[in-house]
């Protein structure tokens, strides 16, 4: 009985020491955190959807307090998030205009043709590396919706083998853009109406053969845009949303209906 005593005791007194040896070593290698990045945390979203550039806001508020990031990168937080951070980092900060994410295909089930039968992995990054995914258009949406489980607002989902947008739950992170192997989801201003929902940089000729809804570089679009925002390089055409005033008669002229109303009043 002594010696079961004495073996408790033991390790009761081994058990003290090393909580005192944790705590003290707690203390002495201590890393010390800026009060700042807690009040910059604070102040986002908190949806960690890495559109900053950043692997969540932790390390989005880290990099804004040493210098690394600039104040008003976090779009998804919008005016309001810029303007707490600058007062927590006692600058004045200028708000970012605010962008969404649109995604330039048209190629859904029906229009755009085919090439295999793809059975692998349900990811658009996998089935890129596989011979591009089931699409002849080498620039056309997967519709795997590998953008959708990256969005942590809900803002898109497939639809008739295309990604959409929702613009009215969209904040404009980016993290979709980022993401996309394709490269055709484009964040462009929240103020834009009108958007070419096509991304193919394939010649007029080869757009047909691939999709029955894509630019074909007729210039009709250029032609008759009366503010000169509109160009056509090689077959596909592109807008300069500097110079759009949202007049809309580019979409009229489209003979392939692919520039489209992206945003109603």
């Amino acid at each position: 009985m002594t010696v079961v005593l004495i073996s408790v005791g033991i390790f009761a007194g081994l058990g003290i020491l090393f909580g005192l040896v944790l705590a003290l070593a707690s203390r002495v290698f201590a890393v010390k955190t800026d009060p700042r990045v807690e009040q910059i945390i604070e102040a986002l979203p908190g949806a960690n959807c890495g559109g900053c550039g950043y692997s969540g806001c932790a390390g989005f508020a880290e990099a804004v307090v040493k210098g690394e990031a600039p104040a008003n990168a976090c779009r998804a937080g919008g005016e309001a998030a810029a303007k707490r951070i600058g007062e927590v980092m006692g600058i004045e900060v200028q708000a970012l205009e605010p962008m969404r994410a649109e995604v330039l295909c048209s190629g859904g089930c029906g229009k755009a043709k085919e090439k295999c039968n793809y059975e692998g992995a349900h990811d658009c990054i996998a089935a890129d590396r596989m011979y591009g995914g089931a699409k002849a258009c080498p620039a056309g949406c997967m519709g795997l919706g590998t953008c959708v489980d990256i969005c942590r607002y809900d803002a898109l989902s497939v639809v008739d083998g295309v990604a959409k947008v929702d613009p009215k739950k969209c904040t404009g992170c980016g993290a979709c853009a980022q993401v996309c192997p394709k490269h055709l989801i484009e964040m462009i201003p929240r103020r834009v109406k009108y958007s070419v929902v096509c991304h193919s940089p394939e010649s007029a000729k080869e757009t047909r053969q691939y999709c029955d809804a894509g630019c074909i570089g007729c210039k009709l679009c250029q032609k008759n845009c009366p503010n000169d925002a509109i160009r056509v390089t090689g077959a596909l055409a592109t807008i300069d949303y500097n110079k759009c005033t949202s007049c809309g008669i580019c979409a009229q002229k489209c003979p392939r209906k692919i520039i489209r109303l992206v945003r109603e009043d």
